[in-house]
């Protein structure tokens, strides 16, 4: 994304040229993230992954439409009866607000509110490392390990593995057995350049992260901390991790996304540099 478009690593006050942002950021954040299943549909990405993030359970907007609305709406619901879930729209600044009001009128609601935010990797408030490790013929250039005192180390890869993936179902709690045997098949369709992050102690997983390249942007996604081990500077670490291996992989911004009311994981990235670009939400309706 040209560098006009933000002001200071932030989207510019411009309409048109704050339009462009959030359309680059949907589509990297699209990219970043597949569903287990996709239907392209009049312009509308049907996706579905047995309810294990809305955004891959949510039917979004990337094209132009021709069927109208009504109908269009009744054949998505279709689809998400007959895999037995709810049906949910993703609802973002591009959208025409009439959208969201028709759905409000057929009885959707808003569920999971979430928070863009974005941050120029120049500006960042970074944990500093004291030293690094380099496996043996490392081409990649990615340190294996990144320390932050003596107490505190955080490892790298440049590849998503099954026991990373297991270690990040341990800590977001993830059980079901279908989920389990089909999102590490997500997470290895993701086709952009990955950082993979971790800490460990005694041996187990107890905070993770992955970063996600797309062109000058690095997405930071899957940050979980166990719940024995929060307030050890675990998530900060990660992340500062991640944002800096990103910036040598030649990334100038980064964003992620938050839940909103999340206000411990937001106080992080604010104080890190991260400043909120715009909300989406999903509307959604449940059948009986």
């Amino acid at each position: 994304m040209n560098d006009s478009l933000l002001l200071s690593g932030h989207p510019s006050s411009d309409p048109s040229i704050r339009d462009q942002a959030v359309r680059h950021m949907e589509e990297i954040s699209l990219n970043a993230w597949p569903s287990h299943k996709i239907e392209l549909y009049d312009g509308w990405l049907i996706r579905y992954s047995c309810n294990y993030t809305y955004r891959t359970n949510a039917v979004e907007q990337v094209g132009p439409s021709t069927i109208p609305v009504p109908e269009k709406v009744a054949y998505c619901e279709q689809v998400y009866r007959e895999y037995h879930t709810p049906c949910h729209f993703k609802i973002h600044p591009l959208l025409d607000p009439d959208f969201d009001r028709y759905l409000s009128e057929q009885d959707y609601e808003i569920r999971h509110v979430t928070e863009v935010m974005t941050a120029d990797l120049k500006r960042m408030n970074l944990l500093t490392p004291t030293s690094s490790e380099y496996d043996f013929e490392n081409r990649l250039g990615i340190p294996s390990c990144i320390h932050y005192g003596k107490d505190l180390s955080v490892l790298l890869t440049p590849f998503i593995t099954e026991e990373w993936i297991h270690g990040v179902f341990h800590l977001n709690g993830t059980c079901d057995p279908q989920l389990r045997r089909i999102v590490p098949s997500m997470f290895f369709a993701i086709p952009k350049k990955t950082i993979v992050a971790s800490v460990e102690l005694d041996g187990r997983m107890v905070a993770s992260g992955l970063g996600i390249c797309d062109r000058d942007y690095i997405g930071i996604y899957a940050i979980y901390v166990s719940p024995g081990c929060r307030r050890r500077h675990y998530a900060r670490a990660v992340c500062s991790a991640l944002l800096s291996e990103g910036a040598h992989q030649g990334a100038r911004h980064a964003y992620l996304q938050v839940v909103k009311g999340n206000q411990n994981a937001k106080n992080l990235y604010l104080s890190l540099g991260f400043d909120s670009f715009y909300t989406y939400w999903f509307r959604s309706k449940v059948f009986n």
